[in-house]
């Protein structure tokens, strides 16, 4: 069996340095480009081999089917789900729900932890994650989100910055003390006999009231000196009968421990750590070896699989190698032994705050207050989207009325088969996209996956300073007005509107909400006023996932909509009903949103 390494500070490392509740500094060893590189080719591996088996699954589920049949309907909607749910949920809900490690982080040893080191939150995992869209440019080397992490002071990139994360090393199992000599070497000469008896504070307070004491009269003097070295006494001995000469000593005492006496030297003159430090290692090493075991373990299973009686002890276990952490730099400790220390506080905090028990997502409170209310609170920017897409859409309408010949060189062939073929399916009865009801369900799924994917892209775009957001809602808008002009040339804009009626006031919704999104974080990057850059991308970052999440939702029903209603035979005056109804719908839930929340 290999002994142990013993851990080592990577001298190009770089670092992020966070407070811990505790009010602890740890530093968090950054993960670099080579690790994350290889963490994303470990998971571009698995989603490999994920797509392939779902590709065999569902054509051993379609083997021996009649096809076209419900059955083969049933497996073409699984497949573009499943799909769906791969390309864009993969990295979400493993970093969400798996303490920010997807499979290939976690076999790297590296993890997304939020800024303050605290675990990833859904919301913020989901930024960071569709933002991944654009660090992936240009597919499939995403040399965007490559070159953000080489030049970034904290390695981010740009799904990081809006999200407020990183990505840091976290592997507490592989640094361990075993090649930490705790034995002085000959011919090292100690300088001082001991570490610091009083706290930092205590100093503090001890080094002001002697500075003072010579501004106060005889019986505070006395009174305030008796008190303070009463305070000190059972801690350090007093060999001054006199308190004000105990104090003076103390003073000198721990001045000159706090002064650059906590180091030996060797004979070539290199640093090194005190008789006293080795000892305080020698002495602790064994309960820091103890909880380090008990952290990883608890960090990878949770604190659910120490029991009940252990949580607390662990906790307790957590504060006292957090306490060993400020000692050892105030004894000057040998940096390795500092490096491990972080690493095990490190381990211990993920498993504390890794998991929040008791707490409860309230998604009724979460769908129905907090997604509106962000819609209604970012209503400027949603009012902006739906301009930048009105006004190209009445100029696409103009112009294709104005000069039908541009169409065939816009439009694409497709379109004007649909369009040369409607006055005849209208005058049979059919309406536009209308299909069998079997593949109603195929055609819904298509379409929610499809608009969903449109929605995350205005949002992420938002980042390129609103430039993608403002280019993909005028082509859909220049788009949809010369469709629309192009039937209204040939007589079919209310064959055309009728089929868009049913589900159009929730899927425009939708889109204007998720490009009011992107405009949103492009707005908190072009004018952050008066925050700092950084944080005004973080809280935009924010408020943007919680109306892209309104939008998925509005997309969710809309896409239901136009794939069983809008795409089926049903009479145009419910198709009208149902428009209606969506617009109060969606009236009723913004206007729910817009309401103050009541206290507690």
């Amino acid at each position: 069996m290999p002994a142990p390494r013993a851990p080592t500070v990577p001298q190009f490392a770089r670092r992020l340095a966070i407070e811990t509740p505790e009010h602890l500094v740890l530093e968090l060893e950054l993960a670099g480009v080579g690790s994350r590189i290889a963490a994303a080719a470990c998971d571009a591996v698995l989603l490999a081999v994920l797509y392939v088996g779902l590709g065999l699954a569902l054509v051993a589920l379609s083997t021996g089917r009649e096809s076209p049949g419900p059955w083969s309907t049933l497996v073409a909607v699984l497949a573009v789900l499943a799909l769906f749910l791969l390309f864009w949920c993969y990295f979400l809900l493993f970093e969400a729900l798996n303490h920010g490690r997807t499979p290939g982080k976690r076999l790297m040893g590296i993890r997304v932890v939020m800024d303050t080191g605290h675990p990833i939150t859904f919301a913020a995992a989901a930024v960071r994650n569709l933002i991944r869209v654009v660090d992936a440019l240009p597919p499939p080397f995403g040399l965007v989100g490559l070159t953000f992490v080489l030049f970034h002071p904290q390695n981010k990139r740009l799904g990081d910055i809006v999200a407020g994360t990183v990505v840091a090393r976290d592997r507490p199992e592989d640094v361990q003390l075993g090649g930490v000599s705790a034995d002085r070497e000959p011919g090292a000469e100690p300088l001082e006999t001991g570490p610091p008896e009083l706290s930092d504070e205590e100093f503090r307070l001890l080094d002001q009231y002697l500075e003072r004491l010579e501004g106060l009269d005889g019986a505070l003097r006395r009174r305030f000196t008796a008190e303070l070295a009463a305070r000190f006494a059972p801690r350090v001995p007093r060999r001054d009968a006199d308190p004000e000469a105990f104090l003076v000593r103390l003073h000198t005492a721990e001045f000159e421990k706090r002064s650059g006496r906590l180091a030996t030297r060797r004979t070539d003159g290199a640093g090194r750590t005190t008789v006293a430090a080795e000892r305080f290692v020698t002495r602790k090493r064994d309960s820091w070896e103890a909880f380090r075991t008990l952290a990883a373990r608890a960090e990878r299973f949770g604190l659910k699989q120490l029991g009940a009686a252990e949580i607390p002890a662990f906790a307790a276990r957590y504060r006292e190698v957090a306490a060993d952490l400020a000692r050892a730099r105030t004894y000057g400790v040998d940096p390795r032994v500092l490096e491990y220390l972080e690493r095990v506080v490190s381990a211990g905090h993920n498993a504390i705050y890794g998991r929040h028990i008791g707490h409860r997502v309230h998604v009724v409170r979460l769908v129905l207050r907090e997604l509106p209310a962000a819609v209604v609170a970012a209503r400027a920017y949603v009012v902006t989207a739906l301009l930048v897409f009105a006004v190209p859409a009445m100029t696409g309408y103009v112009l294709i009325r104005e000069r039908p010949a541009i169409a065939e060189q816009v439009l694409p062939d497709e379109m004007l088969a649909r369009a040369r073929a409607g006055v005849e399916n209208r005058a049979q009865g059919i309406g536009y996209a209308q299909a069998p009801s079997m593949y109603l369900p195929f055609i819904a799924s298509r379409i929610i996956t499809n608009n969903v994917q449109v929605a995350f892209l205005g949002f992420a775009l938002g980042i390129t300073a609103g430039i993608g957001t403002l280019l993909l809602l005028v082509f859909n808008g220049l788009f949809f007005g010369a469709v629309l002009g192009l039937f209204a040339n040939y007589g079919l804009a209310g064959w055309l509107l009728t089929f868009v009626a049913g589900h159009g006031v929730l899927e425009l919704s939708a889109i204007f909400i998720a490009g009011g999104a992107g405009l949103l974080v492009a707005r908190a990057l072009l004018a952050p006023g008066d925050l700092t850059r950084r944080d005004a991308l973080v809280l935009a970052g924010r408020r943007a996932a919680r109306m892209v999440g309104a939008a998925v939702l509005l997309l969710a029903l809309a896409g239901t909509i136009e794939g069983l209603l809008s795409a089926s035979d049903a009479p145009a005056p419910f198709k009208l009903a149902t428009s209606a109804a969506t617009a109060v719908l969606l009236a009723l839930y913004l206007t729910n949103g817009s309401r103050p929340r009541a206290d507690g």
